[in-house]
């Protein structure tokens, strides 16, 4: 049995849509890093995507027991295209029908130059297949997006992508879900903050 810790980066602060464009992030919240840092397993497998956002925040939460894995770019947010950068209510008013379908039917709605939902769970679950192989009984902490956690999220609980788009997924907030064999999943917890 693989355990996931997925963790979501540090907050951007943006305003706009932020998918592969390479935005920092806030890792001033100290004492919550410290907080998540302590009810992460000690002995555990570290892979972040490779954007800094989130190989900074991995960087922050790495104990001396912890097996720093290469940032996998499989983990990397959404692919919004020509949104990424853009402010949710230019979005709205560029492609008013195409935004709504994206939010309100994901699965093949894509954004322009972008990818869909479904193409960004694709690439996640293969990533995440490739790791439960090669670690079947370990503990994973992997440092992500909102949008790749999700994707987790909706193949653990077996939700249509719109169900899984509603929860909420806080900035340095852990997810745990359990690989169990197959494709059963166990969702221990999901946006814990300690």
């Amino acid at each position: 049995m693989t355990t996931w810790h997925w963790v979501r980066h540090g907050p951007t602060h943006e305003k706009s849509f932020v998918g592969w464009r390479d935005v920092p992030a806030d890792l001033s919240d100290t004492d919550l890093i410290a907080r998540v840092r302590d009810h992460l397993p000690k002995t555990a497998l570290l892979v972040s995507s490779d954007l800094c956002r989130s190989t900074a925040t991995a960087d922050a939460l790495a104990g001396a027991d912890h097996t720093r894995l290469p940032n996998d770019l499989a983990l990397r947010e959404i692919n919004f295209g020509v949104w990424d950068g853009m402010r949710f209510d230019a979005v709205a008013a560029r492609d008013p029908e195409l935004s709504l379908a994206f939010w309100e039917q994901p699965g093949d709605v894509r954004a322009p130059n972008g990818e869909s939902w479904n193409e960004t769970m694709a690439r996640v679950n293969a990533a995440v297949d490739r790791m439960n192989a090669a670690h079947p009984d370990g503990h994973i902490i992997a440092v992500a997006h909102f949008g790749v956690i999700l994707t987790q999220v909706q193949r653990a609980l077996r939700v249509s992508a719109y169900r899984a788009m509603a929860h909420k997924i806080d900035n340095i907030s852990v997810t745990t879900l359990r690989h169990k064999g197959a494709d059963v999943w166990d969702a221990v917890q999901i946006n814990h903050l300690p």
